[in-house]
């Protein structure tokens, strides 16, 4: 596995169960790397999706991968607040200088007034039954979204209140550099 260092600029490329490429992202800076996770930060990047349409992200954002939970959290700075997009997938791996890891399609958005909601049970379904997902993958899916959602509750982990907005800031000293 590479190594990775604060201040390194890594893509990000999120893959089917298929092995086929979903979607990339083209930068992230690296904010934070220990052990379990690694924080990189982005703003306006360039998104590119399987069909080829590309398209740039609306606002900033600070993304929590983990190298043994199957979930990763975007923290999204919109306008209304602060946004969570949690990703149901397995956990990361540094290869060739891109942060990648396979999606599983159920995500859990979270909304600025605490509120969130399970989004994608039909496209998990769909491709649990296309793609051929294991009785033992269709657990660790499930629990994982269910450890997910207490972190959340608990507000621990990325959702520590002020803890998104504090890497934005490290973020922007960063780019200013």
């Amino acid at each position: 596995m590479e190594t990775v260092k604060v201040g390194d600029r890594l893509r990000i490329e999120c893959y089917k169960h298929n092995g086929l490429l979903d979607c990339t992202n083209d930068e992230a800076i690296v904010l934070e790397v220990t052990e379990d996770y690694l924080v990189v930060a982005n703003d306006h990047t360039k998104l590119t999706e399987h069909d080829g349409r590309t398209h740039r992200t609306r606002e900033p954002a600070v993304l929590f991968f983990y190298k043994h939970s199957w979930f990763n959290v975007i923290g999204q700075l919109k306008k209304q607040g602060l946004f969570y997009y949690c990703n149901i997938a397995t956990p990361y791996i540094i290869d060739n200088g891109a942060i990648k890891y396979i999606d599983y399609d159920l995500d859990l958005r979270v909304f600025p007034d605490g509120g969130f909601r399970i989004l994608d049970r039909n496209e998990y379904k769909y491709h649990k039954k296309i793609m051929h997902y294991s009785e033992e993958l269709d657990v660790i899916v499930h629990h994982e979204l269910n450890q997910l959602i207490e972190l959340k509750k608990q507000e621990k982990g990325p959702f520590e209140p002020g803890l998104v907005v504090n890497f934005y800031e490290k973020y922007r000293k960063m780019k200013k550099k």
